[in-house]
């Protein structure tokens, strides 16, 4: 696996792991909790070193999970985890980054991961009650505490990283990327290039999509967040298809998977892009990590950004109500 570095000096995986799906979001969770602990330690195996979790998935049993699973491999692995979100009852009813919230989730994170400093802590949606100069310099005073070691921000527009940033250096923006879900480029890739800040991809293979494996027909469990999502309607899907139909048309002549060539296309965008592919599968964390063998000429991406472009994407990647907490 190759490695690459976020922002000024954090060296990860080119490809790191999402743990969210072990505990929620995608129809039943695995009853076994070994299996997915085998998983995470599997994935340090395959050359996988950077970790993505939250307090607020499960709520709190995600962070409990990957802070067990890597507790024996924890100088090889960087783990990032967030916070921002309002917790009660075990279910999450709103935002709060106000300054006393951010340290209590810091020290409640650091228990549930057993660790002493919290490699990255992102913002995990920007909260427009606390000015993010405020969330910045409070993540600052827990860097200068020792308790973090880099702040990170999740779906912000590039005005709030550039205000974040000149308080406290941002290391990595984490938001949702990938060749059916363009919305960083115009404003936020830019920017995070401008000032040297990472950038990682989530849901890179566009929630299971992009890899072939979800068609029209395919039925998903009720508990299963993509039931909510406007662009995994039965209808949009079929639309959606022909993206997937040309990814798999050039996977073959890579002997690659469309998986693997969407991830690749993901790296070729820029040197300083992570993604985090969630899966629970060692199987697919092998497959990931093998994109990063994969090449691309200019003429390739060239032709798969324009044939993006001139096919589209048909739905929204939230329902309205998500969809208000991006981009602020």
């Amino acid at each position: 696996m190759h490695t690459r570095t976020l922002g000024r000096d954090l060296q990860v995986s080119a490809i790191g792991l999402g743990a969210m799906g072990m505990s929620q979001s995608y129809g039943p969770n695995p009853g076994d909790r070994s299996d997915m602990i085998a998983v995470l330690r599997g994935a340090v195996d395959l050359g996988v070193t950077f970790f993505d979790t939250a307090e607020v998935y499960g709520p709190y049993v995600n962070e409990e999970l990957v802070g067990e699973a890597l507790a024996p491999l924890r100088d090889q692995v960087v783990i990032a985890t967030k916070f921002g979100f309002r917790i009660e009852d075990g279910a999450s009813v709103g935002l709060n980054s106000r300054p006393e919230q951010i340290r209590a989730v810091a020290t409640a994170s650091l228990k549930r991961l057993g660790v002493e400093r919290l490699d990255l802590f992102y913002q995990h949606r920007v909260d427009p009650e606390v000015p993010i100069e405020d969330v910045a310099g409070t993540v600052g005073e827990l860097v200068e505490e020792g308790k973090v070691r880099c702040f990170g921000l999740s779906e912000a527009s590039g005005e709030t990283i550039r205000r974040a940033h000149s308080v406290h250096p941002v290391t990595a923006v984490q938001s949702e990327y990938s060749l059916w879900t363009r919305d960083p480029e115009p404003e936020v890739l830019p920017t995070c290039a401008a000032l040297g800040i990472g950038f990682v991809p989530f849901s890179p293979l566009g929630k299971g999509f992009l890899t072939g494996a979800v068609d029209a027909s395919t039925p998903f469990a009720a508990d299963d967040v993509r039931t909510t999502i406007p662009r995994f309607t039965a209808e949009n899907r079929a639309a959606n298809q022909a993206l997937v139909e040309h990814i798999t048309s050039l996977a073959r002549g890579k002997d690659a998977t469309p998986g693997q060539i969407a991830l690749a296309w993901l790296l070729a965008q820029h040197p300083s892009i992570v993604p985090i592919p969630g899966t629970r599968r060692s199987a697919r964390i092998e497959e990931n990590a093998g994109a990063t063998d994969v090449p691309f000429s200019a003429d390739e991406l060239s032709d798969l950004n324009d044939l993006a472009d001139r096919i589209g994407v048909k739905g929204d990647r939230y329902n309205e109500h998500h969809m208000s907490l991006v981009n602020r």
